[in-house]
């Protein structure tokens, strides 16, 4: 594929252009924010290099899209994509710092965080003794590049860790992968939910209250799509301790509303989509990989399958 003029959109072109020009490549690349965007570019361009834009977009005009996040539904979800449109995902340390937030939550739970420094403030010495990560079962949704990664990183600490997949095909790093139909045998013996998996039109309101009915006393965790969960069914399965905590780094409408009763919960957390940040030293060699192996013709390993939506 031949790639001679690149429009690159993103909050962050700056640090993006000085990590560009370093590579010297030979192309004419333009820079813009979001709101400098004009369908003029799109008509010049060969290849979008950004995140999903909130405006409407016709993508079909270029060759080549590359997303500068890990996750595409912004482009797919509910759209209308022409399959002759390429389209490549940005794949850096996601799953390495999905799998440290993740275990940073766990650990807290598991260690007392909350409890002890509640007792600090009321100057209460009373003794509660942390629980081996190695007693515990973690239950992954999404056995991908990043769900295999927390795996092995809660695996590290002897916890037992099931994955759950739309296909159930089995996968090393997991004691075992279950079909997402047949997810919830295993749901009762979860101490932790992690949900890893992208927004499809088979994950969307994934986490319902039908879900949450085989769960009991669960921390639950979303890293992966807001619209995977069904919040007011989350708040009634907190209510009814079914689920123990929630850290929720995904939101249906991001930034969250001050209004949101997640925001002034006890039992959650709200962290705002910072659990797999994109930087711009990862992006753009991320970028320029694939640049060279879509011009070459050559495998590309983060090239997204349209239909299945990742």
């Amino acid at each position: 594929m031949d790639i001679q003029k690149i429009i690159v959109v993103s909050p962050m072109i700056e640090e993006l252009k000085a990590y560009i020009e370093h590579e010297n490549l030979d192309k004419e690349i333009r820079y813009v924010t979001e709101d400098m965007l004009t369908e003029k570019e799109l008509d010049w361009a060969d290849a979008f290099c950004g995140f999903q834009i909130k405006k409407a977009a016709d993508y079909s005009k270029v060759k080549w899209v590359h997303s500068l996040g890990a996750g595409v539904d912004g482009f797919l979800y509910n759209q209308n994509w022409n399959e002759n449109v390429l389209l490549t995902r940005t794949v850096c340390s996601f799953g390495q710092r999905i799998g440290e937030y993740c275990l940073s939550y766990i650990l807290r739970d598991s260690q007392n965080h909350q409890a002890f420094a509640s007792q600090q403030e009321e100057k209460v010495w009373k003794e509660k003794t942390p629980v081996l990560l190695s007693e515990k079962t973690a239950v992954i949704y999404g056995t991908g590049e990043i769900g295999t990664k927390v795996a092995e990183i809660l695996s590290g600490f002897g916890m037992k860790v099931y994955g759950i997949s739309l296909s159930g095909k089995q996968k090393p790093g997991f004691e075992k992968v279950i079909a997402v139909d047949a997810s919830f045998s295993i749901l009762k013996e979860a101490d932790y939910v992690i949900n890893t998996l992208p927004l499809t039109d088979k994950t969307a309101n994934l986490f319902n209250k039908e879900l949450f009915n085989q769960t009991s006393n669960i921390g639950l965790i979303n890293v992966g799509r807001g619209g995977s969960v069904v919040e007011e069914d989350l708040i009634r399965a907190v209510e009814k301790e079914q689920v123990r905590f929630a850290v929720l780094d995904v939101f249906q409408e991001e930034p969250l509303p001050a209004s949101h009763p997640f925001w002034e919960h006890p039992e959650i957390t709200v962290t705002p989509h910072i659990s797999a940040v994109t930087t711009a030293k990862e992006a753009v060699d991320c970028f320029v990989t694939t640049l060279d192996k879509v011009e070459k013709e050559q495998y590309l390993a983060n090239e997204v399958d349209v239909q299945k939506g990742y």
